[in-house]
């Protein structure tokens, strides 16, 4: 009798704190901005088919339990066959079934058939980022393949393919979408399986390697929205996120005649080292005459303290300076040292005068900086190898494809005092700061200052190397 009771009550409070939470905590569908109300309708079906199921079938068992429980002096009675109950639940169970399927096929048949004139778009995700290419004038998206990919075409746009050179490419997390109208989403992914999803447009769809995948929706409010992958795809699985920004067609317009084009990529004109060395001299004061860094002292301000530069790739330099000027580091909230850095910045006047700066660092040598930080290396490499590599390469040689520098042979004492401002959100909190909020949520994998130097002091003992552009 108590197990009956038991599962009565079961059923009871599931129903109950199912429209409690619904109600009370908005535990439910976020806010529709896409075309596909017809999602939402096929989940709410399958929500009260299966809700029915599932009472039913606990109902009749807490009743099967109650009514036939053992009594003194009752004989069970053996029943095989009872043609009359299987007729009844194949019947029962074929209408449940159809219930659920029949709204999800006749919206499938909706999904796979894209609308005529639909705005061609791509998504091309890699481990933990995401990309984007519009077509151009032409209105046509040039071929690609992920043979060709580099650091100099990440997309892998055939250069022999003219009807890719006006494609305008996003190498950012954010993409843009224009209000009301239809959008056709082609995915390819550059290593492993990945998942497009924004839950405010229902509908999503896997990236797989070597295949072309496809969707479409129209965007019907505007706004900004979150993506996520929703495929586990490695340790940065969590921290792939990105952004859809929903506007007017007139705003739209206007953003995307101010990316660059393939083409404008590929033919831009080299930058200058020897301007850069010019513009350097500023710079040395406190990273070194050959950027090698400098060690902090007892009585200098750490303001004039800076870590080593060479070694860095010139990418890495470019986004860090350009970080600077626009005040995603640097800005209020920041510590004092990247404040100093925010108006050095300044006397780089233009893209021209950042590329020129970091291409002169990037021809120094790179000597490996003076080791002032001791720890458990064993712990550190174990920390290291779980989390850093990934990202950073075992050897802590970075690499351009996941946007990470170079680690082995830098500055110790810096990589403490950046790892800590990680943590403590002084830095890589900034929303235009996507590979910073990567390194927060990294970050939290030391739990404290001793096994941040148990890191660095493992990072240490790591074999510095360069990378070459297109390696």
């Amino acid at each position: 009798m108590s197990l009956a009771i038991a599962l009565f009550l079961l059923v009871i409070a599931t129903v109950v704190l199912h429209f409690v939470f619904a109600y009370y905590f908005d535990w439910w569908f976020t806010p529709l901005a896409a075309d596909w109300a017809g999602i939402d309708f096929t989940v709410i079906v399958t929500l009260w088919v299966t809700g029915f199921v599932f009472i039913a079938i606990n109902a009749f068992m807490a009743y099967c339990v109650w009514r036939f429980r053992h009594r003194p002096g009752h004989k069970a009675v053996y029943e095989p066959e009872n043609k009359k109950l299987e007729i009844n639940l194949s019947i029962f169970t074929t209408v449940g079934v159809v219930l659920m399927l029949a709204p999800g096929l006749f919206y499938w048949a909706v999904f796979v058939n894209v609308p005529e004139g639909a705005n061609d778009y791509e998504v091309l995700a890699q481990q933990w980022q995401w990309q984007y290419r519009y077509p151009g004038a032409d209105g046509i998206l040039g071929t690609a393949d992920t043979s060709l990919v580099s650091e100099s075409n990440p997309f892998g746009i055939n250069p022999e393919d003219p009807n890719g050179q006006d494609d305008v490419v996003v190498n950012d997390p954010q993409m843009r979408l224009p209000v009301d109208q239809d959008a056709h989403f082609l995915f390819r992914s550059n290593d492993v399986l990945h998942n497009f999803t924004v839950p405010q447009f229902r509908v999503k769809m896997d990236l797989v390697p070597g295949l072309i995948s496809y969707m479409w929706f129209t965007p019907t409010e505007v706004g900004t929205y979150d993506v996520l992958c929703e495929e586990l795809c490695g340790i940065g699985h969590f921290i792939m996120r990105g952004q859809v920004v929903v506007e007017t067609e007139e705003d739209f317009n206007a953003w995307l005649a101010a990316q660059p084009t393939f083409a404008e990529t590929q033919n831009m004109v080299a930058a200058n080292p020897a301007a850069g060395q010019a513009q350097y001299a500023i710079c040395a004061t406190c990273h070194g005459q050959q950027g090698e860094g400098l060690l902090p002292q007892e009585g200098v301000s750490p303001l004039n303290i800076g870590p080593k530069l060479a070694g860095q790739p010139a990418w890495y330099l470019e986004r860090q300076l350009q970080y600077f000027k626009n005040g995603v580091r640097g800005g209020e909230g920041d510590d004092d040292a990247s404040r100093g850095m925010a108006t050095m910045s300044l006397t780089l006047f233009d893209d021209d005068a950042v590329r020129n700066m970091a291409a002169y660092i990037a021809t120094l040598p790179d000597e490996p900086a003076e080791r002032t930080v001791t720890g458990d290396i064993a712990n550190g490499q174990d920390i290291y190898d779980r989390n850093c590599a990934a990202c950073h390469l075992d050897d802590g040689s970075g690499t351009w494809y996941t946007d990470a520098p170079p680690l082995a042979g830098q500055s110790d004492w810096y990589l403490v005092n950046q790892l800590s401002k990680f943590q403590s959100g002084i830095r890589g909190m900034h929303p235009e700061d996507d590979f910073g909020e990567q390194m927060v949520y990294m970050a939290t994998a030391m739990a404290d200052e001793e096994e941040i130097r148990d890191v660095a002091a493992y990072i240490n003992t790591l074999v510095s190397s360069r990378i070459e552009v297109g390696e």
